[in-house]
């Protein structure tokens, strides 16, 4: 069965740091692309930052500079290094895969359940 299970998330003042990480589980072949997306009460979910296999970043214009996605290809766990934070990155974080699993036909995407991030003003 395959799993995403996030950690770090929480509570913390503006400007403080949090790292979140996120440890894909189960039989997979190959993870092409890790990432995290973030949801807002009554908005809709967007792309935080993505890495791809061969560590090729990508990050929303709202947290460039600011937040660091790296990723261990052989743990299939991927981490969000979230400096300077604002009030408006508070949402739910959901880590997210793109990967082959064995016995499937092709590649998938996977969600984890979310993680809460608040940030204080």
């Amino acid at each position: 069965q395959v799993q995403l299970v996030e950690s770090g998330g929480g509570l913390v003042q503006a400007g403080g740091s949090l790292r979140l990480s996120c440890a894909a589980s189960g039989s997979f072949l190959s993870i092409n692309v890790m990432g995290w997306y973030r949801q807002a009460p009554g908005r809709q979910r967007e792309l935080v930052a993505g890495i791809n296999s061969g560590g090729y970043t990508n990050y929303a214009d709202s947290v460039k500079g600011r937040f660091t996605i790296s990723r261990d290809n052989a743990k299939n766990t991927v981490y969000l290094q979230m400096n300077s934070l604002k009030p408006e990155d508070t949402a739910v974080y959901y880590c997210h895969a793109f990967g082959l699993q064995s016995g499937s036909y092709g590649y998938t995407n996977y969600w984890g359940q979310g993680t809460q991030v608040t940030v204080s003003s």
